[in-house]
Formats: C-alpha cells, sequence, structure tokens
C-alpha cells in the first residue's frame, strides 16, 4: 500500500459523512456554538458533539474556549493544499442539496437573531450607557489609546460611537471627526452631546457597511465596539476600506476573560481577544505592523483589562483596485 495515500482517505473517511460535511458548510466562515449548531442543522447536542470531535481531531475545524462555552469554526485558509482542493470537491456536490439549503437559511436566522439581541441591548441601555461603562471600565479608559493619534489635519471615524463621548474629546484637536453607529437611540444621545462641536460629522450605519467614502480618513477607531460585532472581520475590513494609504486603525478591547453573564447582559458576542487573535483579524483585513498594548488598569472598576492595538493600511486595496 502507498502509505502517501493514507493521510488522504482518512480525510475521505471523515468527509464521507454527510452530516460531517453539513456541518462543515455551515461552519465555513463563521464561529457557531453547539446550541446554534444543533438549532441549524436540527438534531441533539450529543449527535452534534460527536461529530463535532470527529472534525476537530480530524483537524477540519478548530474549537477554542470562552468561558463556559465552546466555539467552533472552519477557517479554510488554514487548510493545506490538498485538504483544500478536497473540500472544493465536496462543496461542489453538496451545494444544490435541499437540506444544505435549510441549513443556510436557519444559518441566516441565527446570525440575524444575534444581531437583534445586541440590537435590543442597545435599545434599553442607551439612556444608561455612560454610567454603565465608567462602572465598568473608568471614566478616562478611551483617552489612554488616543494620545498617538491626534494630529490637527487628521479626519478621524470612530466606529461604533455610542453617545459620542469619544468623538467629543477628540472633536477640538483634528479636523473633522466623523461618528458611526448603528443604534439609533445612541445616536440621539450622541446629537445632542455634540450639538454645539461643529466639525462632528453624526451618520447612521453598520459598520460592516460604513457610510464613509473610500480613502477618506486618516484615522479609524473601535473602541470597545469589537466585542459586540458577529462578524469583527468585516468591521476591520470596512475600517481598512475607508482609510486613507498608511492610515492607522486604532482598536480597543477587552483582554480575554470569563465574564459569561456579559453576554445576556450587554449583548457581548466576543469575551474580549487575545493578541494573537488580534493580530490575524488585523492582518487579514489588510493591515501591516499591528501592535498590542495592555492598558494600565483604574483603581476601583470591575471590569475586564483592557488593551489598545494600532495598525497601519498599507499602500494597495484589498480589491486590488
Amino acid at each position: 500500500m502507498n502509505h502517501l495515500a493514507l493521510p488522504v482517505l482518512a480525510h475521505l473517511n471523515v468527509l464521507g459523512d454527510l452530516l460531517r460535511s453539513r456541518l462543515l458548510l455551515v461552519l465555513e466562515g463563521q464561529t457557531l456554538s453547539v446550541g446554534e449548531l444543533c438549532d441549524i442543522l436540527q438534531l441533539p447536542q450529543s449527535t452534534i458533539s460527536r461529530h463535532l470531535k470527529t472534525l476537530t481531531d480530524g483537524g477540519w475545524a478548530q474549537v477554542r474556549r470562552e468561558g463556559t462555552s465552546r466555539l467552533y469554526s472552519l477557517v479554510p485558509e488554514d487548510l493545506d493544499a490538498a485538504s483544500a482542493e478536497l473540500w472544493r470537491v465536496v462543496k461542489a456536490h453538496l451545494s444544490p442539496m435541499p437540506a444544505v439549503a435549510q441549513d443556510r437559511i436557519r444559518l441566516a436566522r441565527v446570525l440575524a437573531d444575534r444581531r437583534a439581541e445586541s440590537a435590543a441591548f442597545f435599545s434599553r441601555a442607551a439612556g444608561e450607557w455612560d454610567a454603565l461603562r465608567d462602572d465598568l471600565y473608568g471614566s478616562t479608559f478611551h483617552l489612554d489609546g488616543l494620545l498617538a493619534a491626534l494630529d490637527p489635519a487628521w479626519t478621524i471615524a470612530d466606529l461604533g460611537c455610542g453617545t459620542g463621548r469619544t468623538a467629543a474629546a477628540l472633536a477640538p484637536f483634528v479636523r473633522e471627526v466623523i461618528a458611526v453607529d448603528a443604534s439609533a437611540e445612541m445616536l440621539t444621545a450622541a446629537r445632542e452631546r455634540l450639538q454645539a462641536t461643529p466639525n462632528v460629522d453624526v451618520r447612521e450605519g453598520a459598520l460592516e457597511a460604513l457610510p464613509i467614502a473610500d480613502a477618506s480618513v486618516d484615522v479609524a477607531l473601535l473602541v470597545l465596539v469589537l466585542h459586540h460585532l458577529g462578524d469583527p472581520a468585516a468591521a476591520l475590513r470596512e475600517a481598512r476600506r475607508v482609510l486613507v494609504p498608511g492610515g492607522r486603525v486604532l482598536v480597543i478591547d477587552m483582554q480575554p476573560h470569563d465574564r459569561e453573564e456579559y453576554r445576556g447582559q450587554m449583548g457581548h458576542v466576543w469575551l474580549g481577544f487575545s493578541e494573537p487573535q488580534l493580530g490575524r483579524l488585523l492582518s487579514g483585513a489588510g493591515f501591516d505592523g499591528t501592535r498590542v498594548v495592555p492598558l494600565s488598569p483604574v483603581s476601583g472598576v470591575r471590569g475586564p483589562a483592557l488593551f489598545v492595538a494600532r495598525a497601519t493600511a498599507g499602500t494597495s486595496s484589498l480589491s486590488g483596485k
């Protein structure tokens, strides 16, 4: 027997099961919990968990623990060349199946439910948002990461601006601030705060589809925003799109933690980000020179430790234009 063929045969054994291949199709480009996968494939947890173990043991799916949860994903770029080619063949044969079409429909609903839960939290919390964040992180954390970003000629995009606190702090020191948020309630509070600040342009829009022109800002900020997003990679790609070549993105967010209750209380999707994880996200979005620096904890606050990350947009766009 040709022993070089054994790894391929092992892969065929894994992908030869229709349910496992359906799981991989759902996981491709997504990060999902066991409960969400049970909902999407309409199967019991014991069945889903058994097949996930086979997929992770075979190197097809990745798993990470966040608090008490296990989250699974398939990153095609992490597959070796032979596995990636085999996966393309399997996908092509599975895609027309009615069961796969139903999986896609249920996946879209699960992702929509995530967004709705986060939006519901923001609608409830807008009136007390500043007090809530002060209680968790202190009132000046956002300034610690901005000291190197202030240039009087800059246009800065404050992405996920909330009630406009960061935009208000930046406005006296830069040419313009474009403040974007998807929550109408948050923007109402921001406009009230910023009504006497003429160089802040408040806009409503999703961070995954920014209402900002290509290559029009010098710095993009995401201040305690990324952990709320189901697809942080998409938001970072949009930040890259709106930056001038050589522009900078600054991300202030939480280091990895185990505060599982934040998911239900505040609509958190991610329990912080590690430095390698953030580096991969930024690199994949087209940024270079990532630097992550932990921020000094503030006495008396109850929230997790924070970091500031800085990266630079390259000289060519992701689309190659």
